[in-house]
């Protein structure tokens, strides 16, 4: 039962098929923006619809069509939804224990303005989880801790996606930039150097327009050195780190160095008006009544505070570690070196870790190469990053001296919690992994591949579009990695700047992944509510893309002194 892809299926016609192709997408942003649907029932009857059209329109038969369904599921599962199980459990495992109280009043003795603690969390904090390990763990963790210290549920999920922009190329020690090497040949130092020429232009900014979300212009230039502080350090340091150290850390050292400056610099200066939410204006005091007592009256030590905050300092190393190159190697059971310690690793990671062939699919899909497509549950246990984030939280159990019952509940109150986020999760994953089977994902890149000398402006549209569609900018590299750079070819454009322009387009569309509204509303509590959330990144999602793609388009032309 084989299955070669076809990308003109539809009356061999590249827009009729484009049209098809693009059924879903559209039925998606209905049912959620406009209909207002749960996540989950719009997640499930999104593949559903994915799944006919992929038999009828496109001729996929049915059992392949149904198993790459499950193939996504999976995935969805392990690794995404492990993580954010792993990092909602962690989460309230601080709360249950009282240890947010004290991660909250740190925060606040840093800054009580809420701009400010929106740059700390969700932009320096944020991408720094996000360089660590990428997927969903940032936004579900630093959206979370905004709630806690006070934030809006869904105004801390829109302002965390919104502030993961500027980090996700960079993602899970560089992955996103590391994956698109294999499939063109252009080594991954060379994307790296590009993408570090154009998203540097869009982190400077992004500090500045989150705020500008939450307050208006107005209430933004009250805190523009301490936006200039965040925006600036962090871009310098991709800039510098990516065209000189490679794709692995510009995420870790700009959030890190972003996250000190920011802090170091609200020691020495504070805004004139502290910003609350209206809700909370009437109950406080003056800003400087307000400071002195906090100063006065803090009621916690140092060392109350460093262990309220050692969960997360703990999942950092941790995390920090599970991405190390040999230690990623053993924990997959792939280690060949001589260290003991990651040879042990490197055999329990080979007893958890399975790959079994998807029946019926498995190189049963030939593309137009006529080349068949392998098809495996990748199920990487110890590897997985949500594995990491458990550690930690057994750690943290010690920390915190909660007992293995309560310890265990926590994680069944959790496991509740999150159900039909899950649902939500896997159902979105499967319709993507259905259209890319499918080759409804390269029929509509095709369609984008055809505007000619206009490509360099719509080149980080397909990658806009592949992270919408798979939730993650490492999948849509894999996928359109090799259609930009033959396009950019074709049409006069610097191919690498193509791969460059289809990761920084790709961080552009995270903000409205229907994964990441799922991850997101999870995180906050907001389950059911996804419609809501994308309503409220949608606008800022497709601004931000026009910006990526002008500074592409002027990049192949009168900005071309800009690329190395």
């Amino acid at each position: 039962m084989t299955f070669t892809q076809n990308f003109t299926a539809v009356g061999d016609s590249l827009a009729l098929s484009a049209l098809i192709a693009i059924i879903p997408i559209l039925y998606f942003f209905w049912a959620l923006a406009i209909k207002r649907m749960k996540g989950y029932i719009a997640g499930l009857t999104t593949l559903l619809l994915a799944l006919i059209l992929a038999v009828f329109a496109y001729g996929m038969p049915v059992m392949p069509a149904v198993m790459s369904a499950t193939q996504g599921a999976v995935y969805g599962l392990l690794p995404i939804g492990w993580i954010i199980i792993t990092s909602v459990f962690l989460y309230n495992l601080t709360v249950k224990t009282g240890q947010f109280d004290i991660i909250r009043h740190s925060v606040l003795s840093i800054t009580e303005d809420r701009r400010i603690q929106a740059l700390l969390v969700a932009f320096s904090f944020g991408a720094f989880l996000e360089g660590a390990a990428g997927f969903g763990a940032p936004v579900a963790i630093s959206a979370a801790l905004l709630v806690g210290l006070g934030f809006n549920p869904l105004y801390a999920a829109g302002l965390c996606l919104i502030a993961n922009t500027a980090p996700v190329a960079f993602g899970a020690i560089g992955i996103p930039i590391i994956a698109m090497e294999g499939p063109t040949g252009v080594p991954a130092m060379e994307i790296s150097k590009v993408v570090g020429r154009q998203l540097p232009l869009l982190s400077v900014f992004i500090p500045f327009f989150l705020v500008f979300i939450m307050v208006g212009f107005k209430k933004t230039i009250e805190v523009l050195p301490a936006v200039l502080v965040s925006g600036i350090t962090f871009a310098l340091t991709q800039f510098l780190s990516s065209n000189f150290l490679g794709p692995e850390l510009p995420d870790v050292l700009s959030a890190l160095i972003s996250l000190v400056a920011l802090a170091v610099f609200m020691k020495f200066w504070q805004p004139k008006n502290i910003y609350r939410f209206s809700e909370e204006k009437a109950a406080n005091a003056p800003a400087a009544a307000k400071a002195l007592i906090a100063k006065k009256d803090s009621q916690f030590t140092g060392a109350q505070i460093f262990k309220a905050w050692s969960p997360f300092i703990v999942l950092t190393g941790i995390i920090s570690l599970w991405g190390v190159p040999a230690i990623k190697t053993a924990l997959t059971g792939h280690y060949e070196g001589t260290n003991v310690i990651l040879q042990a690793v490197n055999s329990l990671g080979h007893a958890l870790t399975f790959m079994p062939e998807v029946p019926f699919l498995h190189n049963q899909i030939f593309n137009d190469a006529g080349d068949p497509i392998a098809a495996v549950y990748k199920l990487e246990i110890l590897a997985a990053a949500g594995t990491a984030i458990l550690i930690a939280a057994i750690i943290t159990k010690f920390i915190v001296r909660i007992s293995w019952g309560d310890w265990a509940k926590t994680f069944a109150d959790t496991l509740n919690e999150l159900k039909y986020p899950i649902i939500t999760i896997s159902s979105v994953v499967a319709y993507a992994y259905v259209t890319n089977a499918a080759g409804m994902t390269t029929t509509l890149g095709m369609v984008l591949a055809k505007t000619g000398a206009l490509f360099p402006f719509f080149s980080p549209v397909l990658g806009w579009l592949g992270v919408f569609i798979t939730g993650s900018d490492t999948s849509a590299n894999l996928l359109f990695a090799k259609l930009q750079q033959v396009t950019a070819t074709s049409v006069g454009m610097d191919p690498t700047l193509a791969l460059a322009a289809n990761a920084s387009g790709g961080v552009t569309g995270k903000m409205i992944s229907p994964q990441s509204i799922a991850v997101a509303c999870a995180a906050v509590g907001l389950a059911g509510k996804e419609s809501e959330l994308l309503r409220f990144t949608l606008k800022h999602s497709i601004f931000l893309l026009l910006i990526v793609c002008t500074i592409t388009f002027l990049q192949s032309n009168i900005l071309s002194w800009m690329l190395p």
